[in-house]
């Protein structure tokens, strides 16, 4: 079994050094000023989409709109006090700022709440991908005995059927039903209105060709490529498209936490947790799944340290987050004004 655990560790080893291979040889046969913008560098990274608009839940005016009102509606919970705005607060990046969030009765959930922001194109939603999309992860809190706790979905709509502003909101959002006002409709706004929570940066706008990094923010992308962290942080997102475990190379220090394997059942999704996206990491600690850290410098070193095996310098460190800080993006804060709730 020693000997098997060697083998695997050595396994990733070489993955990643495969990984950091490839990169410098992209980097070496690439023409002058193409590495970054529309090179290797930028396609890794992707273009951030206007919207993540979803095949199976069309976008409309009056969708957006229901799901807006929605997204701010303490009355989805039991005790009318709990929204999804309060763990997914979106002026403040869509995080509360706290290591595990407070719900009904004041009981406190057992992971990080991640941020919304960006969440619709992600593979799957919540740290262990337990719901398939935005759609599904928005029933899920709703009915949750820790966080709005609501008792049943025949609960949630006959309280939506009482309110006349939301019964008109949703013949708008949903034509031609017979009865519009269900649960899987009100996930299908929210999911909706969620779709449009993108927040364009100051990297989107160099790789675009609008404007340049100061030299420690192009060597803090340098270092983020060489030591091999865009392995799992890339894509538009820079994240959100891949599972990995938790203590690739150095056991993770919290065990209470075991993953997927709690969902799968299966001993190979042990600390496995879906990758966060970097986008707006500068703004969305406390970090990681169990948010163990609140200072973004810690959160890198422990990537380091148990993500790679690497011993990070103060400077290789400080040159990252400098870099990380070019992700933090524009909240549209239009899109997300919170509307007048139907009486």
């Amino acid at each position: 079994m020693r000997y098997a655990t060697w083998g695997m560790r050595q396994g990733r080893i070489m993955k990643t050094q495969l990984f950091v291979w490839l990169v410098m040889a992209g980097l070496a046969t690439a023409q002058p000023g193409q590495n970054m913008r529309g090179g290797m560098m930028g396609r890794m990274m992707g273009e951030l989409p206007a919207n993540m608009a979803s095949g199976h839940n069309p976008t409309t005016e009056a969708k957006v709109k229901l799901g807006r009102m929605l997204f701010y509606e303490p009355r989805l919970s039991l005790a009318n006090d709990v929204s999804c705005n309060s763990c997914h607060d979106l002026a403040n990046y869509g995080v509360d700022g706290k290591s595990t969030s407070t719900g009904h009765k004041g009981q406190i959930g057992g992971r990080n709440s991640p941020t919304v922001y960006h969440a619709a194109g992600h593979l799957a939603q919540f740290w262990d991908g337990r719901a398939a999309d935005v759609e599904e992860q928005a029933k899920g809190p709703v009915l949750n005995p820790i966080e709005m706790a609501m008792p049943s979905k025949a609960e949630v709509e006959w309280r939506l059927e009482r309110i006349p502003g939301y019964v008109t909101a949703f013949r708008e959002a949903f034509p031609g039903e017979a009865k519009p006002v269900t649960f899987h409709n009100m996930a299908l706004a929210i999911g909706a209105f969620e779709r449009g929570l993108v927040t364009p940066s100051r990297w989107d706008r160099f790789l675009k060709g609008g404007g340049g990094l100061s030299a420690q923010e192009m060597s803090g992308h340098h270092e983020f490529m060489h030591n091999g962290c865009a392995s799992c942080h890339n894509g538009p997102y820079l994240g959100g498209a891949s599972y990995q475990k938790a203590g690739v190379m150095n056991p993770w220090p919290s065990q209470t936490d075991s993953g997927r394997s709690a969902l799968t059942h299966q001993d190979k999704d042990k600390m496995m947790f879906k990758v966060p996206s970097l986008r707006n990491i500068e703004k969305t600690g406390p970090y990681f799944h169990d948010g163990m850290t609140g200072r973004l410098e810690d959160a890198v070193k422990m990537m380091g340290k148990h993500q790679l095996n690497l011993q990070l310098s103060e400077a290789q460190v400080a040159d990252i987050v400098a870099w990380l800080k070019t992700l933090t993006g524009e909240i549209p804060k239009a899109y997300i004004e919170k509307p007048q709730l139907p009486q």
